[in-house]
């Protein structure tokens, strides 16, 4: 019975309410739903890929996982930035892929209301393709722009991510020691 009770609060809390993982980019506030997020790391060494689109930075080995890291302020059109000790790669799961996005820093996961999240201004959409927008949530003062993760890379997009990490390690490679042991290269 207890448990019931528990279950009926968290859907009814999860029903009025939207977690976020709220970042920012470009001195703006982004959120993603925290379900899509799997987990915020430091950068890492990332090895870059030749001939990769200009918003992919590279391959990154996570527990042994190769992973596509996506630079977040190049895909929406922002200008990038040098990384630092505030920059994260928050690793997400869109459409059945792991991607790793990179964002200059991350502010804490939010709970906003659904009643105050808004259709997204007019103003805003002429900066970022209006697709990868599901609104805006305003919280006091802050306003965060909610991203739609699904859209910010389309189904090609995310193929071609699939086919760039699964082609990644050649087999030579995958059979012999870790990438950690490879010499770092610069970035």
């Amino acid at each position: 019975m207890f448990e019931e009770k528990a279950e009926k609060e968290d859907s009814s809390l999860s029903e009025e309410s939207l977690q976020l993982v709220v970042f920012e980019l470009s001195g703006e506030e982004f959120g993603v739903d925290i379900m899509q997020v799997s987990e915020i790391i430091p950068i890492s060494k990332i090895t870059r890929i030749p001939q990769a689109p200009e918003c992919v930075k590279g391959l990154i080995n996570l527990r042994g996982k190769i992973i596509v890291v996506i630079d977040l302020n190049r895909r929406l059109g922002f200008s990038s930035r040098e990384n630092d000790s505030l920059s994260r790669i928050i690793i997400v799961g869109v459409r059945d892929t792991t991607i790793g996005m990179i964002v200059n820093s991350v502010n804490g996961i939010f709970k906003l209301p659904f009643s105050s999240i808004e259709p997204t201004p007019d103003m805003i959409k002429s900066k970022i393709n209006s697709e990868y927008l599901t609104g805006v949530g305003k919280a006091g003062k802050r306003l965060l722009i909610l991203l739609n993760l699904a859209r910010v890379l389309g189904e090609e997009e995310i193929d071609e991510l699939n086919q760039l990490s699964s082609s990644s390690l050649s087999p030579s490679l995958s059979s012999s020691s870790p990438m950690e042991e490879f010499p770092e290269e610069n970035t």
